[in-house]
């Protein structure tokens, strides 16, 4: 077990399987056999060139594995034969760790920059990963790998969440039935909010709509007008951006609720969408206007309970499977238009 396998992207719309040797293990790391890796937008992004990197990138971080050897110093937490998810990696030193904040670590860039060959990225397309245990989360080992995956996605979930403080019986709008837009919807479900979805897409409305969501064909209806009926004119308390472009930036604020509502900028746009809002408005109808990125290693261990618990449908959101030695037509199809989660089989 000396070299493994692992996919990179080289150039626009092209990735390929290389060979580099395993990476060694020190007495605080973990060696995980990867199953499976979800392609994230970020990573078919930059496939696509929607998101300028300098190539080869080998990304991947939606993994997940078994633990087939471990460090001497590592503690009685993590043994051989747990099943783990990696949150993203931190040091666990700085003052913005000690703070929790470990999605601002100030060594988070040296887990991605490019190794002696020139590969940038978490390489989580491959066969085997060492990582610090600090980032290892244990999931249930009982979930298909494939669904497991969504820890990382569950996580960000979470973590935005955390920064809006539902209450029960809140009326969320999330824009965009896309992949995070249904953990969104889901997860806000879970925690006791009335959950209305809007989407233009006939394949994402009918995904939404077996999960038992009311769902705004906005292709029909003026989400807006729609929204204050659904809400009996109170309007929303929350709106997610699951979905970012202009329109929808427009949409989210022409829904709120009159005083106090919250917009959650939960997705990014490329290009930039734009938000256009008299401050105003902020102001006089007390508006919050929430961003989130990304999650905390206190989000993952909670997204791994909301996975044990099994409440979230996942199977709809995974698309299609793929091996690593296909990894080319795996990017192709998760870049296709309304495509939901793609898996690679590692």
């Amino acid at each position: 077990m000396k070299m493994m396998k692992y996919a990179a992207v080289t150039d626009l719309k092209q990735a390929e399987v290389f060979e580099r040797p395993v990476p060694k293990m020190g007495e605080n790391d973990l060696l995980v056999k990867l199953y499976a890796c979800n392609i994230c937008t970020a990573d078919y992004g930059v496939w696509t060139g929607s998101r300028k990197k300098q190539f080869p990138v080998a990304g991947g971080h939606e993994n997940i594995g078994i633990i087939i050897d471990k460090g001497d110093k590592v503690n009685s937490e993590f043994n051989i034969g747990d099943c783990v998810g990696f949150s993203i990696p931190f040091c666990g030193l700085c003052e913005e760790c000690r703070n929790g904040n470990t999605i601002q670590c100030e060594h988070i860039l040296d887990a991605i920059k490019p190794t002696e060959d020139g590969v940038s990225g978490f390489i989580g397309f491959a066969e085997y990963k060492v990582v610090n245990a600090r980032i290892a989360v244990k999931v249930d080992p009982s979930l298909p790998f494939e669904e497991s995956c969504f820890l990382e996605p569950l996580a960000t979930v979470v973590h935005g969440l955390k920064k809006v403080r539902p209450t029960r019986f809140d009326n969320v709008v999330v824009i965009g039935a896309g992949t995070m837009g249904l953990l969104n919807a889901q997860v806000y479900r879970f925690y006791g909010s009335n959950v209305i979805i809007t989407e233009m897409m006939q394949k994402k409305i009918d995904v939404a709509m077996s999960l038992g969501f009311d769902v705004i064909d906005i292709s029909k209806d003026d989400p807006v007008e729609k929204v204050n009926l659904l809400t009996e004119g109170k309007g929303a308390d929350l709106v997610i951006c699951a979905a970012s472009t202009t329109s929808a930036n427009k949409q989210a604020i022409k829904m709120l609720k009159r005083d106090n509502g919250k917009v959650l900028f939960f997705a990014a746009g490329y290009p930039a969408p734009e938000l256009d809002i008299d401050s105003n408005q902020i102001h006089y109808r007390a508006m919050e206007l929430i961003g989130t990125y990304d999650a905390t290693i206190s989000d993952f261990m909670e997204a791994s309970k909301i996975l044990a618990r099994k409440e979230i449908n996942l199977k709809c959101l995974l698309e299609n499977s793929f091996s690593l030695s296909e990894i080319q037509k795996a990017f192709e199809c998760a870049a296709t238009p309304g495509a939901y989660r793609v898996t690679v089989r590692l």
